[in-house]
């Protein structure tokens, strides 16, 4: 059955909806800009459009190959298979393509265009070290990526910042004219707001999939304790099979370099302790216990 929700976190809701706004309105002004210079970027729109098109299309495949996972069957992987089932039911999401990746490190993500395309990877380290409660909560945090289409939100917020990156290294040669405000200036700073604008959104989308996890669980504390598990193991993993991973940083529930990240701006993830406090504040509502 179905989960309700419990309460909504205003505050998180209203945060992600004030930086789709200013991405929206940054970009909106970027391309008003443009216009004034009398440029014409209708070649680039359309080639990285394609590009875009492409990768959102292809999100899984890639995923998938980057990650060298593969696709199990409910014969080589039951008790995945039953355990994936069991949350979408209570998610009322379609079950998602399973598979493992072939790496020790402890790790999982979720990826593709929509619910109906979706597909959700674990590592066989994550299987072997975790208990089937935080793997649980593991799997439902991913579908909660899943369920929030956090695919293609990610894809439409980050195009236009393509288009910038594409217009500064090229230095406004797309235009018919050189007068007019210098675009690869421009094109610079519009690309770099839009960088942290995008983690920003990235790392509430992460706060968001903790807590639909959370919800859908009716466990927060699980997922706690998977997260501080596979932090703390990912730790004592040689650092050669932890770089393997690091593409796909972006992708999973805590990224390899969690330990190394410089500043809370530049990371995709929010800080572990801010997630573990997030959920602890959601287990207190719900009045479940919390190890201190």
């Amino acid at each position: 059955m179905k989960r309700k929700a419990f309460g909504r976190d205003t505050g998180l809701s209203s945060r992600m909806f004030l930086t789709m706004f200013l991405l929206g309105a940054l970009y909106v002004g970027f391309f008003a800009l443009l216009l004034q210079a009398g440029l014409s970027v209708g070649f680039l729109i359309v080639i990285l459009g394609a590009l875009a098109f492409f990768q959102y299309f292809t999100s899984d495949k890639i995923a998938l190959a980057a990650s060298r996972a593969k696709i199990v069957s409910r014969e080589q992987a039951p008790d995945l298979h039953d355990m994936v089932e069991r949350l979408c039911a209570m998610s009322d999401l379609p079950k998602p393509r399973v598979a493992v990746i072939p790496s020790d490190v402890p790790n999982a993500f979720a990826t593709g265009r929509s619910p109906k395309r979706s597909v959700v990877a674990v590592t066989e380290g994550l299987w072997r070290r975790l208990e089937p409660r935080e793997i649980e909560g593991v799997l439902a945090h991913e579908l909660a990526h899943v369920g929030n289409r956090d695919v293609a939100v990610m894809t439409f917020a980050s195009f236009f910042s393509n288009v910038a990156a594409m217009l500064m290294w090229f230095g406004g040669g797309f235009g018919r004219d050189r007068e007019g405000p210098p675009i690869a200036l421009i094109a610079m700073l519009v690309y770099f707001v839009s960088y942290f604008l995008i983690l920003a959104l990235s790392r509430y989308r992460e706060f968001a999939a903790d807590r639909g996890a959370a919800l859908v669980t009716g466990a927060p504390e699980n997922l706690m304790s998977a997260l501080q598990k596979i932090a703390s193991d990912m730790t004592r993993i040689p650092q050669r099979d932890l770089r393997q991973m690091e593409s796909l940083n972006a992708f999973y529930i805590v990224p390899t370099n969690w330990k190394k990240s410089v500043g809370t701006l530049f990371m995709t993830h929010p800080p572990l302790e801010k997630r573990l406090a997030r959920l602890a504040q959601i287990a207190q509502e719900m009045g479940r216990p919390v190890a201190a």
